[in-house]
């Protein structure tokens, strides 16, 4: 039995779509699926229960003899969210008690963390897991904080010599994106945001740079397609000796107007892009530039080359996007 938190989001469906097509049985989704379309990301899937979050740990307490890993991917993800304390309460609290029942129980445990733990990259992008290194990380909003302070946590417990899991692995997921993002809205990717109008040939607003270092949609991050996040994690649950927090990105920044032309073209079409101010609301704490440094996650044994930027928006927007379904 595999339990993903945030199974009926982006990446968890994605996930729960992989482990599906590995053979595995037994599926569990732990989610809210509310009132929105969210549930048409797990349509798909043969799922043995859906379990709210708030019932997760008399489920787990049930059924701990069958668990082989807890894939713990649920978070209120927007960067907007202003709610601090309701962001502790889903994103700290609970993180914090799964990864302590896992060790207690001698289960799995993978994680999402994010790269908005690294603020404004001001000191770099490694996934140095060291209390010390940790301790210099300033993220920007309450989201990125939130994952910073669950992942100084663990490194804390893992030098006090507490119990852990048998496994854990912590991922700083750069810029995903891919298919069963469609309930995110705004939060959603560009990629999906440009899709629309690159079918109709109208044309896409980017955000004007307000750096003298950095052109018009020259702002730069590093994009990564929702399948190779995917890959990674099946990597690390068929490689139980590997723990340890590591970036999931590819490595190498592109900018948004790369990226959005890059939709225009997989239609055939030439980029029709235009420039608005950034809002003055997140004008001060907009990052210019993020980029994963892989060394860590190579250097435990991944060695399966990232899909490009191009390749990545050719699928989605062929295999999805631009279908009758486009759902995973």
């Amino acid at each position: 039995m595999y339990v993903v938190t945030g199974g009926a989001g982006f990446i968890g469906s994605n996930i729960l779509a992989a482990l599906e097509a590995r053979g595995a049985e037994d599926l569990v989704v732990v989610d809210r699926l509310r009132d929105g379309e969210k549930w048409r990301n797990i349509v798909k899937r043969e799922i043995v229960d859906i379990v709210h979050p708030e019932h997760i740990f008399g489920f787990l307490d049930l059924h701990k003899k069958k668990l082989k890993a807890i894939i713990h991917m649920g978070a209120i993800s927007a960067t907007t969210e202003r709610d601090a304390d309701k962001i502790v309460t889903n994103n700290f609290d609970l993180s914090i008690a799964l990864y302590r029942w896992c060790a207690l129980h001698d289960v799995r445990f993978i994680y999402a963390s994010s790269a908005a733990t690294y603020g404004d990259g001001s000191v770099g992008f490694d996934d140095d897991s060291s209390v010390e290194h940790l301790a210099r990380l300033r993220p920007l909003n309450a989201y990125g904080w939130s994952k910073h302070l669950f992942d100084r946590r663990v490194s804390r417990r893992i030098l006090q010599g507490n119990p852990v899991p048998p496994q854990w692995a912590g991922l700083k997921f750069f810029n995903v994106y891919g298919p069963n993002e469609y309930h995110k809205g705004a939060q959603s990717s560009v990629v999906s945001q440009v899709f629309p109008h690159a079918r109709e040939n109208t044309h896409f607003n980017l955000f004007r740079s307000h750096n003298p270092g950095y052109a018009d949609g020259g702002q730069l991050r590093d994009f990564i397609w929702v399948g190779d996040v995917v890959d990674v994690v099946m990597w690390l649950l068929d490689n139980p000796g590997v723990s340890g927090l590591f970036n999931v990105g590819t490595g190498k920044a592109r900018s948004f107007l790369d990226l959005a032309s890059a939709v225009y073209r997989a239609m055939g079409k030439e980029p029709n892009i235009r420039f608005v101010d950034t809002p003055v609301a997140i004008r001060d704490k907009y990052q210019y530039f993020t980029e994963a440094r892989m060394d860590r996650l190579h250097a435990a044994g991944y060695q399966k080359p990232f899909t490009s930027l191009e390749d990545g928006v050719r699928q989605y927007v062929s295999g999805f996007l631009n279908t009758s379904d486009p759902y995973r």
